[in-house]
């Protein structure tokens, strides 16, 4: 059981969070502070927020990140708990294009990336060391002063800060798919384990279990990526079935939320509101979807064909439509009185 379930789960598992890891701290560095600068002012209306919050969440690979700087940023008074509604709704649409990419069964071509990335990273420092990051150009026009010539020179070489950060988070993702890769090998052994058919038994009865054990494992290793990675590759091989794996990525959803909370934690009430907002939205979608689970595999067996991509559809078709359902809540006025009260 160690050498043929518990090993290969172990190193996969560590592979794929050292990937993320990786891809998330070298876009969020590469972003440097222009996040909160993009935050502030693309987050006017709901409508913006979530399309700001879809971007920078599918860019920078971390619905967690955004969600965190967006707590600090009511915390700090810096914007409204109104104004990040719609960020905390567009971020779980940007998620999707993790569990997209690893639906296409790239696992083929991770060593390809990594040693391709790995190439491009070192050939990086042959070209001398990285520019100091540069102040957005609000701040040098704010101060009234000419820039020096040196911040001139090293404007000129920001290309390389984003090839050397860009590789690294090829890097990163190339880690990802080998970790994947690594995991579906131990389909075999869990279809011959008399406790996992049990499991599978049980979820086949309630797809409730599926959405527990899936809110629990991410609130417990912080990261939904991850665990709908690990159903996804259970599916691939048939260990469990889509509709399990659905409900599994459900409940990924809903266990994302504890970083939330704990930051929340920390900060001021209106913060707080931004935690449960997020709280709210995961476990509200997670109700509204429960009933439809099986119509849900239905439409995504009709934009894929095998398991795992037909998990990736239903994670993409349940962030996308909870999103746009609750999108026109974020225009009630009791939001603004409930800020008000915060104050």
């Amino acid at each position: 059981m160690i050498h043929a379930i518990i090993l290969p789960v172990a190193t996969g598992f560590i592979l794929f969070l050292l990937g993320m890891k990786l891809m998330e701290t070298s876009l969020q560095t590469w972003a440097g502070p222009r996040l909160q600068l993009w935050l502030e002012r693309f987050t006017r209306t709901p409508v913006r927020g979530l399309i700001t919050g879809t971007v920078l969440t599918a860019a920078l690979q971390s619905s967690t990140a955004i969600t965190v700087i967006a707590i600090g940023l009511v915390g700090a008074g810096v914007l409204s708990f109104p104004r990040t509604l719609g960020v905390i709704l567009g971020t779980n649409i940007g998620t999707c294009l993790t569990t997209e990419l690893i639906g296409l069964s790239l696992g083929g071509i991770g060593v390809p990336i990594l040693i391709a990335s790995a190439s491009v990273w070192l050939a990086s420092w042959l070209a001398g060391p990285l520019p100091q990051a540069s102040e957005p150009r609000s701040n040098a026009a704010h101060a009234g002063a000419a820039l020096p010539q040196t911040a001139v020179h090293d404007g000129g070489r920001q290309w390389l800060r984003s090839v050397r950060y860009g590789s690294l988070a090829a890097a990163g993702f190339s880690l990802v798919l080998l970790g994947i890769k690594i995991m579906q090998t131990i389909g075999p052994a869990l279809q011959s384990r008399g406790l996992f058919a049990w499991f599978v038994h049980q979820a086949q009865t309630s797809l409730l279990w599926g959405i527990l054990a899936g809110a629990a494992v991410t609130a417990l290793v912080h990261s939904s990526a991850a665990v709908i990675a690990m159903a996804m590759s259970l599916a691939a091989t048939g260990a469990i079935p889509v509709e399990l794996g659905v409900a599994i990525t459900i409940g990924a959803n809903v266990g994302t939320c504890v970083t939330a909370v704990i930051a929340g934690m920390s900060s001021s009430r209106a913060g707080r509101y931004v935690a449960w907002s997020h709280v709210l939205l995961n476990v509200g979608g997670a109700i509204l979807f429960y009933p439809f689970i099986h119509w849900l595999v239905s439409l995504s067996a009709l934009l894929a064909n095998d398991a795992a991509s037909q998990i990736a559809r239903s994670q993409t078709i349940f962030n996308i439509v909870g999103s746009l359902i609750a999108l026109p809540l974020c225009y009630l006025s009791m939001w603004k009185r409930l800020e008000f009260r915060s104050q």
